[in-house]
């Protein structure tokens, strides 16, 4: 049995989040911008950001004319810097290749730097209204549930999640990318991993997993991930230190926000080692491109 689409699209049409880069007038870059960002990252810690962004750098060659290191300052508190490096390639590239035009197609959006399978699809369908399955952790639970009957997504699987939206999706491209945010919408607001508001849920009725007593996920366990103590959180403390410095800063400074020498260490040399910070000649350490 397969989904209303239509009452999907007409509920995501009264209810979807006012976001700044679902504006009509957004441009493809905006909604690139946007894609990069919200990785793994909450609405609510993007938009401001992503706000400065478009007010700073409206256009691929504004940041492409831009120095890595003054990238990554502005990326700011959102965690997965090596993002902010991404985007500053492909938006070279597009600035050099493409007229500072976001291609509008899969193909061509896959071979910009760092650009993956869902940031090509999401770009080619929020961004161009193109008939493109886009597959996020929200959009495969409410697949999982609502068509499968389980009560979430199992190991993600990119050819099965890919066929699974591929056939909810209408033939045509503007109802096809209407209903690509509106599962996407679905799973962030409602059909949710913990605490899912079924009674407000517009294809409540047709949904396999209620149909089926709403039995509980029995899967593999999902990885948690945690924060405190982790190579992520030192490397974020080492970058606080050279985005508020007005230069290139001595070892002994970076020493200081981590007790452990072995890890701190070995954070700092993965900063090197991805390009996001750079050492001197007389061995200070700087953003990439300022000293």
């Amino acid at each position: 049995m397969g989904l209303d689409t239509d009452v999907l699209i007409d509920w995501f049409a009264e209810v979807g989040r006012d976001l700044p880069w679902r504006e009509p007038d957004c441009s493809a870059w905006g909604v690139l911008v946007s894609e990069i960002m919200l990785q793994q990252t909450p609405v609510s810690r993007v938009q401001p950001i992503w706000l400065e962004w478009m007010a700073r750098w409206p256009v691929p060659s504004a940041l492409a004319a831009e120095t890595t290191g003054e990238v990554v300052r502005a990326w700011g508190k959102l965690g997965y810097p090596r993002r902010a490096l991404r985007l500053h390639a492909a938006a070279t590239v597009i600035a050099q290749e493409h007229g500072d035009v976001v291609p509008s197609d899969v193909d061509t959006l896959l071979a910009l730097p760092g650009i993956g399978a869902y940031t090509a699809r999401a770009v080619a369908a929020f961004a161009y209204g193109k008939r493109a399955p886009v597959v996020d952790t929200n959009v495969r639970r409410v697949v999982a549930r609502a068509v499968h009957g389980a009560g979430d997504a199992g190991p993600a699987s990119n050819t099965r999640d890919m066929a699974d939206v591929e056939a909810l999706l209408p033939a045509e491209d503007a109802p096809a990318a209407k209903l690509s945010a509106a599962l996407m919408e679905l799973g962030a607001l409602i059909c949710t991993a913990r605490s899912p508001k079924c009674a407000d849920c517009p294809i409540y009725a047709e949904c396999a997993w209620q149909r089926n007593g709403r039995p509980e996920y029995a899967g593999p366990a999902k990885p948690v991930q945690k924060f405190a103590g982790t190579d992520r959180q030192v490397r974020g403390l080492l970058l606080d230190v050279l985005r508020g410095a007005e230069g290139p800063v001595e070892k002994a400074r970076l020493d200081l926000v981590w007790h452990e020498s072995g890890q701190r260490d070995r954070c700092l040399d993965s900063l090197l080692v991805d390009g996001l910070l750079e050492q001197t000649r007389d061995g200070l350490f700087a953003l990439p491109g300022e000293h």
